[in-house]
């Protein structure tokens, strides 16, 4: 079995766009959502922590490379966005725009 940092580290770099979340929170289903609108199903991985073994593993990784105890934390093009504020923040003031081009946020 991979260790949580070969799943996280692995999504990242093989997706465009990678979600790590829990079901039941609302603020993942609000990022889950803006997500779904601005790409095409096959670009998202959604994990979903709560729900997969070994989900507790991958959140204390991401608390390790992020900083952040939180879900959701969203990573597109291998860019590290943040929680649900800061993606809608980001999508608001066109830095997300700029991630998803491929240009330095």
């Amino acid at each position: 079995m991979s260790s949580a940092k070969d799943i996280v580290e692995n999504a990242i770099a093989n997706r465009r766009v990678v979600i790590f979340a829990k079901s039941y929170c609302p603020h993942c289903r609000a990022s889950k959502q803006l997500l779904k609108e601005l790409f095409p199903p096959g670009d998202i991985l959604i994990f979903n922590l709560d729900l997969m073994e070994g989900g507790q593993a991958i959140q204390d990784y991401l608390v390790v490379k992020t900083g952040k105890k939180t879900v959701p934390q969203t990573f597109i093009n291998g860019h590290h966005i943040g929680g649900n504020d800061d993606l809608q923040e980001a999508y608001k003031n066109g830095t997300l725009q700029r991630v998803i081009e491929g240009l330095p946020a």
